[in-house]
């Protein structure tokens, strides 16, 4: 009962701590249309709600409270903006989805805002050619799976996401989001760094990911680019930097992927004439750097730079062929052979065959064992003098002989 009363006691104080707070809601009706609003600087209450063109300029000394009840900020309209606004103190439901801005509209802008202490960053519903740039945007203090999104694009088009701070939240995503644009972003601390689900056309680029389960997860969309990002330190048991599940005519390219569980990992298209395009990647210091799921075919692999990865490539569960892909001038830093000509292209082929290796491909708990004494002694038994033909999973026809010098 004690318990009781204290919670009710702190949530009161919390209502009347915010109610001595001026209304938020009263400036915006006072706003005429098309106008701008330009509040004194100082700490308003919330939640209110935008529902005609207008523009709200905090200029980074404005603060909107939301009283720790519902979203703090609603924008009900197209052609309205949002910036230097301070927002905090969301309720905590993720069935209403409480955020610190909630945006039903298109043609909006909402930049250089920050939003502090709320569940959901900033949410979309059926909004399209919004920009939502510059924002910092942080999470409750919650444990990870009950954060919420950072932010999060419900059946929304033709968006931009550029520039934003995010840390501490739990995903970044697009669901049933076709034609956006996640750009130059630094998203750090969270579960999924990117999560697009049926949200084919997009372009993911310029985003640095960090210490996240997973980096970029590409579910059920087709065509999506994940170009020139930087993912460091994804290291969930099932993560990896790049993920791609269900997803046709994929291009990742050109991404840095360094100390990831695995770099990138892929299953093939379910349509043998689609690819997946994996072009002028570096994969380094990974467990693993590329693990294929059930390979059938369908990727394409150039110009790929494989350095320091434990294993540079896996199949799950030790299934399907990755010879069956197109493996052509990647860089490999184990590679023996020569380039007597100097054009900068080995001799003779790079190969990877599996050996001993396959046990810990085909059963996974023995992946704990695999750098153990025990089985790199059996790895180097059997290629000193293999028990059975070993199984070759990959031929690189014209490997590059120098490492590439990666651009920064």
């Amino acid at each position: 009962m004690a318990k009781i009363s204290l919670f009710l006691l702190l949530l009161l104080h919390a209502a009347v701590a915010t109610a001595a707070y001026p209304p938020f809601q009263a400036l915006i009706d006072a706003t005429p249309t098309g106008g701008t609003l330009r509040p004194p600087p100082g700490t308003y209450a919330g939640p209110a709600e935008i529902s005609r063109p207008m523009a709200v300029d905090g200029g980074g000394r404005v603060t909107l409270d939301g009283g720790g009840t519902g979203s703090v900020l609603i924008v009900n309209a197209s052609g309205a903006a949002v910036r230097g606004v301070r927002l905090t103190h969301t309720g905590e439901s993720h069935d209403r989805m409480d955020a610190g801005i909630v945006l039903s509209g298109n043609d909006n802008r909402i930049e250089d805002n920050a939003i502090d202490d709320a569940l959901f960053g900033i949410s979309l519903k059926q909004s399209n050619r919004n920009t939502l740039r510059r924002n910092r945007i942080r999470s409750k203090a919650a444990e990870l799976a009950m954060r919420g999104e950072s932010i999060r694009l419900w059946y929304s088009m033709d968006n931009l996401i550029e520039g934003n701070d995010i840390d501490r939240a739990r995903d970044l995503t697009l669901m049933n989001s076709p034609r956006n644009r996640v750009v130059g972003n630094t998203i750090r601390n969270g579960r999924y760094g990117i999560h697009l689900i049926f949200s084919p056309d997009s372009v993911v680029e310029r985003n640095v990911l960090s210490h996240t389960a997973t980096g970029v997860v590409v579910l059920d969309s087709a065509r999506v680019v994940v170009r020139n990002n930087r993912i460091f330190h994804s290291l969930g048991v099932s993560g990896a930097g790049v993920a791609y599940k269900k997803s046709a005519e994929g291009l990742a390219e050109g991404n840095e992927i360094v100390h990831c569980a695995v770099g990138i990992l892929a299953d093939s298209p379910i349509a043998q004439e689609d690819r997946i395009i994996l072009n002028g990647n570096r994969l380094a210091h990974n467990a693993i750097g590329i693990q294929f799921i059930g390979e059938r075919g369908g990727h394409v692999l150039h110009r790929n730079s494989f350095e320091n990865n434990l294993v540079h490539v896996a199949m799950a569960f030790g299934s399907g062929d990755a010879g069956k892909n197109d493996w052509s001038g990647n860089y490999w830093d184990d590679y023996q052979g020569f380039d007597r000509n100097h054009d900068g292209v080995g001799d003779t082929p790079y190969e990877i065959y599996a050996y001993a290796d396959r046990i810990w491909m085909e059963i996974p708990p023995a992946r704990f064992f695999r750098n153990a004494p025990v089985l790199e002694l059996l790895d180097f038994l059997e290629r000193l003098a293999p028990f059975s033909s070993p199984d070759m999973l990959l031929r690189d026809t014209a490997p590059v002989f120098d490492k590439p010098v990666w651009r920064r």
